[in-house]
């Protein structure tokens, strides 16, 4: 298995720059990479990573997908004075030409196919190339938006062509719609694009129809283009994972690729003079987070816009960060998407529906009375402030969000714990290894504890005996000793009960349980300190759903894993609306689902209460032990399995839930009618 993450920077393309005045253009410094390496240093990021050197790509390679007319204009700007530079530049949308751009661009398509060469050989499991020029807006016979060669567009025609990939995945979150990418692969069903972009009804540059939800590609290609058009400014970390849930992560899965790469944009986050978006940077190490589950964990990301240097350097650090697989800061402000938000998302939705098998059975319609629609009329009346003025409240603003950041950020870092995952079973440490061995709780002191505090839930020696092993190790996950831990069980039950209590007891104020099988026990929730997902074969007697203690009944598919619908649709949703600071994931008997859907649950709930899982699991089989253990270590992507989309009865039970829980889990709504409430 590939272990490591390449970091590939060359201080050489920092030479490229403007020579002239031009108020479009001016943003796009080469401090823009500088910093950002910087910053990596001073995280000690830098030494953590495997460095991989850039090369130039070669023509041959630019010509993968540019024409051999746009290589020699180019090519021709090296020896041009800046009068004549400027007059090529001319010719183009927002781009300009240094005499080292043309060296500077083959570098940044060399270091892209660097780091391709570097994840698909097995030499790491993934990386980040920091590059400039940027490439998602050029086209096969033009330059376009700061952008000279297309790098992401070039890395995945090599990469197929090279590696011989079938599947793709292309994810652009920058702020802008990298239609350079759209126009290259929209009749290549091989290419999946996905692209997020502020769009404020074609008002926003670049100010095109097909940058709109409903350009889902051409002939083979159709459904392999996807566009999510922002229609106003100022989406937040909700909207995004918003985006990832209900569009993005659902689709990726029934896609499979074999290779995922990111045009990293940062423009979409806070403080940005182009996205005015307020996204803060810890939400670039959830997406990154997501996105590491996919395609066996083979993930470049390819730096792209980003134009407030500390907005941007500490984005970059959370996104490598998270590559390195630390642990993953708690996710900020309110979630609930907005409603702009919502409306987009449903429309996508509703225009992908004859392409995917994942929305088959999904009600989607396609809504036109958008409530953006006014803001546009506002805009058309422009104030009158001067040049001089705006220029003023910029730097005053950039200014703001620098202290806001500085005091963000140190209130978002917190010092990973010195040990990764615990277990107090030394017969299981071999196939655990590298687990951290625990030392169980003495009987004595425990025995006093049970009857202090848990008298009541324990009733056999047996149970009472295994929670030494049990109590110790949740001890050193909630005093932040370790990060995760694993134990076995004689009745899971009894221990989930006793761990829920005991950490509410520690002090911890909302704890997400999810627990698979029969649970003889179902500990009192109600006064919001424990949320239960209680996922069974059959429908439980005698507890009825209510906000903090939700039943799904879910019986996995014999053919595969259908329960990405679950976990997408319904489980993660819940999980972020609630922002655990501890989650307890237990296996009971009778469970109604596979290693693979297991899996897939310990894997994307490592996004939530920095990483803190504890895994309490009844079944001794090993195999299943093992499995849990490699995904808390992080040692490997667990294989989830066959996706198979849901049952037409399955996806109305996720919906019959939906509808029933959105109004106090807002990050479930996906479309408008079933009302909305951030505004």
């Amino acid at each position: 298995m590939a272990s490591g993450t390449a970091l590939i920077y060359d201080e050489e393309m920092t030479t490229h720059k403007l020579l002239w005045s031009d108020p479009v253009c001016d943003i796009e410094v080469p401090e823009r990479l500088s910093s950002s390496y910087e910053q990596l240093k001073c995280y000690h990021l830098v030494e953590r990573c495997v460095h991989v050197p850039a090369r130039e790509g070669s023509e041959e390679e630019i010509l993968l997908v540019h024409s051999s007319e746009h290589l020699e204009v180019a090519k021709s700007t090296q020896t041009m004075n800046e009068e004549q530079l400027k007059r090529v530049s001319e010719n183009y949308d927002a781009f300009f030409f240094h005499p080292n751009t043309y060296h500077c661009a083959r570098l940044a398509v060399g270091a892209t196919l660097q780091l391709v060469d570097a994840v698909m050989s097995g030499k790491v499991c993934n990386g980040m190339a920091l590059v400039r020029p940027p490439g998602h807006h050029s086209q096969r016979n033009a330059a376009n938006g700061f952008c000279l060669f297309n790098n992401v567009a070039i890395a995945a025609e090599y990469a197929k062509l090279k590696y011989g990939l079938q599947r793709i995945l292309v994810v652009d979150w920058d702020v802008h719609h990298g239609q350079g990418i759209q126009y290259i692969f929209e009749e290549d069903p091989s290419v999946l694009y996905f692209s997020w972009h502020r769009y404020e009804h074609q008002e926003f540059w670049p100010s095109l129809k097909e940058s709109d939800y409903d350009a889902v590609g051409l002939g083979k290609g159709k459904g392999f283009n996807v566009n999510l058009p922002w229609n106003k400014i100022g989406m937040e970390n909700s909207d995004y994972l918003a985006a990832f849930f209900h569009v993005l992560l659902p689709m990726a899965f029934e896609f499979d690729p074999q290779l995922v790469l990111v045009s990293s944009g940062y423009d979409s986050g806070i403080g940005d003079p182009e996205g005015q978006m307020n996204a803060t940077p810890e939400v670039f190490a959830h997406l990154t987070h997501f996105l590491k589950q996919l395609a066996n964990g083979k993930l470049c990301v390819i730096l792209e816009g980003g134009y407030h240097l500390k907005s941007l350097s500490e984005s970059v650090c959370m996104t490598v960060k998270t590559l390195l697989g630390d642990p993953i800061p708690q996710i900020t402000g309110e979630m609930a998407p907005c409603l702009s938000a919502v409306e987009s998302i449903q429309n996508v939705r509703a225009a992908h529906k004859p392409y995917w098998k994942w929305l088959m059975y999904e009600d989607t319609s396609f809504l036109q009375n958008l409530s953006t629609k006014s803001h546009l009329l506002k805009k058309a009346n422009p104030s009158s402030s001067t040049d001089h003025e705006s220029e003023i409240t910029n730097v005053n603003e950039t200014a703001r969000v620098e202290r806001f950041l500085e005091m963000h950020m140190q209130n978002t870092l917190f010092p990973v714990p010195p040990i990764k995952t615990a277990t107090t079973d030394p017969k299981g440490s071999a196939y655990l290894h590298p687990v951290h061995l625990v030392k169980e709780m003495d009987k004595t002191e425990m025995k006093a504890l049970v009857s202090a505090f848990y008298a009541d839930l324990v009733k056999e020696d047996k149970t009472l005996l295994s929670l030494g092993s049990m109590l110790a190790i949740l001890d050193k996950i909630l005093k932040k000793e370790v990060c995760n831990g694993i134990t076995e069980s004689p009745t899971a039950a009894v221990s989930v009960a006793v761990a829920l209590r005991h950490s509410v007891h520690f002090g911890f104020q909302r704890v997400l349980c999810i627990f698979v099988g029969d649970m003889q026990i179902i500990p009192n929730t109600e006064d919001g300190k424990i949320l239960i997902i209680h996922i069974c074969a059959k429908e439980q007697t005698g507890k009825s759903s209510s906000k903090h203690y939700i039943s799904l009944n879910w019986k996995e598919d014999a053919e595969g894993n259908d329960f990405f619908s679950a976990v997408l649709g319904f489980i993660l949703p819940v999980a972020y609306s609630y922002q655990p600071n501890l989650t307890v994931i237990a296996v009971g008997p009778n469970r109604s689902l596979g290693i693979n859907g297991i899996s897939l649950l310990f894997a994307l709930l490592q996004g939530l209460a920095e990483s803190r899982i504890f895994a309490v699991i009844e079944d001794t089989q090993i195999n299943l032990m093992q499995s849990v253990a490699k995904i808390l270590l992080g040692a490997s992507i667990p294989h989830f399995g066959v996706y198979v989309p849901p049952t037409q009865e399955k996806v109305n039970k996720i919906k019959i839930l939906r509808e029933q829980f959105q109004e106090e889990w807002k990050m479930l709504q996906c479309s408008v009618k079933e009302g909305i409430s951030r505004h």
